[in-house]
């Protein structure tokens, strides 16, 4: 491995890297990581991601480290690896959030239709009302708001006073734990039906 005792010839510098030399990738690193980590943050507006983006792009730079021979211009060929690496990111976490807000609609949709079939009901409805009971003070105004209310999110965080993730987080959590109640104290109940529906065939 070559030594690198602070090189001013960039060229020279990435000659070194393409080499191999560690020292000369972290001399390359400490000139141009708080230039490309400005320019990520005003892409993303997120210090995590920024830090996380501008040590992939240069582990990318050290993993080809061959072709830096050939580069001509290592702040145009560093500044595109960050762009692309970061559209890409940022495009990831847009189908992550679409696919976690479909999930959260369904299984909203899914209680409103599982409480709609057992509405009819006299005991499972009181479960349901019994598990809407026993959530913690916030989830339940966030529940109520929204199903019996009619809220949008975004109304239920005007309304109180909290940020909208922190809607959605209650809402999720409330329907997990109105699902959990209403399975475990329904079954017993359900189980009774199939046994009536079984003994009016035989009879008939």
């Amino acid at each position: 491995m070559s030594t690198f005792l602070g090189h001013s010839d960039e060229q020279n510098l990435l000659h070194l890297i393409a080499e191999g030399d560690e020292k000369a990738f972290r001399s390359l690193f400490d000139k141009h990581h708080p230039k490309l980590g400005g320019y990520v943050f005003r892409l993303t507006n997120s210090f995590e991601l920024t830090q996380e983006i501008v040590q992939d792009a240069f582990l990318k730079v050290w993993s080809n480290r061959h072709a830096l021979r050939d580069i001509n211009n290592f702040d145009a060929y560093l500044f595109t690896i960050a762009r692309n690496h970061t559209f890409n990111v940022l495009k990831q976490m847009a189908r992550e959030q679409a696919r976690k807000k479909a999930w959260e609609q369904t299984q909203e949709n899914e209680l409103t239709v599982l409480a709609e079939e057992l509405s009819g009901y006299k005991e499972i409805s009181a479960i349901m009302q019994k598990a809407i009971e026993q959530l913690p003070p916030r989830q339940k105004d966030v529940f109520t708001l929204s199903r019996e209310g009619g809220l949008t999110h975004e109304q239920i965080s005007e309304r109180l006073g909290i940020a909208l993730e922190t809607v959605k987080k209650h809402m999720v959590l409330a329907l997990k734990a109105i699902r959990t109640y209403v399975s475990a104290h329904t079954i017993s109940i359900l189980v009774f039906f199939v046994k009536l529906i079984v003994q009016a065939k035989n009879i008939f």
